[in-house]
């Protein structure tokens, strides 16, 4: 992507808007992106970030909530929300001539939901059935109870859609509250992507988001890694089970070497653990690994799906592909993960709704944005030395071992954190 193509707006009130001008597509999206989540809650109010989103799409001062979602649909478009950790975003898809429909839908969610008591209630019930949904379903529930355990007593480890017990207690002053206190125009950027010129976008946003409160800063608890274990244990035919580690940050010198580490240890079917573990033995169904980064900390974990009966080999087979990347890579594994992961970025480049996403989250976590050829040279001076030594770094920290499902086979933690460390 050229870097003419994007440009840049803060106005006065900290509110920024960002462009990634593409002529010759037919659509654009465009969204709300705001720099709070789940850990910006307080605790006895886990899960207020994810409730309001759900709430801002339930009616405004001038449409009900039927009416928001055939505002966009009636153009053929599409909406959808997201809630994370740390960043929380509201995004429509639709025809290049109708980003001036899209722009007045969001202006209103983000400014004017009203969140009737009676949509409140109903979307409590959704809610709770959604975290009931996903309780019974262990290969994701399974990342919950592991957060918790990674960062045990802080919103940072808190369940992204709350608990029940609290989301039946959650008030209309809380939800807000929540909104008036983090939804302020410095903790939020506004993205477009597509066929649009940033002058007419900046001209319809500052006519739009005018009722946006005073700016404030979002605070929250420093991360605090625990580790531990977690073991939940379910009858069923497979066994879920995550190791995961002390990360690194966004802001990290090597975040890119630990990318790059998640890619050779369990990044698809060439990798490491697919093909030592799955294929070679076939002691699971689905391995991978994955690299999560936080302002101050991040995560790295590795997943497997497994019968109970492969669960004693299992584990030790892990530990000494775990302890063999600490001291040996080869050109070809590195070649190889710089490539996927190029491919990766490239091929999100040809989406208009990535390209919105992406730059937009970046412009909340760096306050600027890297281009794709930036990432690609972040990513191509990544050398052996940097992933080993990350791998040093990581896989020395304590680990935190959960398992959910029949796990009489699961090894003592004490007993897989020594065959970690010897």
């Amino acid at each position: 992507m050229s870097v003419e193509s994007r440009h840049l707006t803060t106005l006065d009130n900290g509110l920024r808007i960002i462009t990634d001008e593409i002529p010759h597509v037919h659509t654009v999206a465009t969204g709300v992106y705001c720099g709070v989540g789940t850990r910006h809650e307080d605790m006895a109010e886990n899960g207020v970030a994810h409730m309001v989103e759900h709430m801002l799409f339930k009616g405004t001062k001038s449409f009900s909530a039927t009416q928001l979602a055939e505002a966009v649909e009636n153009l053929g478009g599409s909406t959808n929300a997201f809630t994370g950790r740390e960043t929380t975003g509201y995004y429509i898809h639709l025809m290049k001539e109708d980003l001036g429909a899209a722009l007045n839908v969001l202006s209103e969610q983000i400014q004017l939901s009203t969140m009737p008591p009676e949509e409140i209630e109903r979307e409590r019930g959704v809610i709770l059935q959604e975290i009931g949904m996903y309780a019974d379903t262990p290969d994701e529930h399974i990342f919950d109870i592991h957060q918790e355990t990674a960062y045990a007593n802080q919103t940072l480890g808190a369940p992204i859609l709350g608990t029940p017990e609290i989301i039946k207690g959650m008030s209309r002053e809380s939800l807000t509250g929540y909104v008036e206190r983090l939804y302020t125009p410095n903790n939020m950027v506004i993205s477009v992507a597509g066929n649009a010129k940033h002058d007419d976008v900046v001209a319809q946003v500052e006519k739009l988001f005018t009722h946006l409160p005073a700016a404030r800063e979002a605070s929250y608890t420093a991360a605090n890694y625990t580790g531990g274990e977690c073991r939940l244990p379910k009858d069923g035919e497979q066994a879920h089970v995550i190791v995961g580690f002390q990360g690194v940050s966004h802001y990290d010198d090597d975040n890119f070497a630990a990318k790059v580490l998640s890619q050779i240890m369990g990044g698809g079917m060439s990798s490491r653990l697919f093909q030592e573990i799955r294929e070679k033995r076939g002691l699971v169904y689905s391995i991978y690994s994955y690299n999560m980064t936080f302002n101050d900390d991040g995560h790295f974990g590795i997943y497997a799906g497994t019968d109970p009966k492969s669960l004693p080999e299992l584990l030790p087979v892990l530990c000494e592909e775990l302890n063999n990347i600490r001291t040996d890579i080869s050109e070809e594994e590195l070649k190889r993960a710089k490539a996927r992961m190029r491919a990766g970025m490239l091929k999100g480049e040809e989406s208009v709704l990535r390209r919105n996403n992406s730059q937009a989250g970046f412009l909340l976590k760096h306050d600027k944005v890297l281009d794709i050829e930036e990432r690609i040279q972040m990513l191509d001076a990544v050398q052996i030395e940097d992933v080993l030594r990350i791998a040093r770094r990581i896989f020395a920290s304590k680990v935190t071992l959960s398992g959910h499902g029949p796990l009489d086979h699961l090894e003592r933690y004490d007993d897989f954190a020594a065959r970690l460390a010897a």
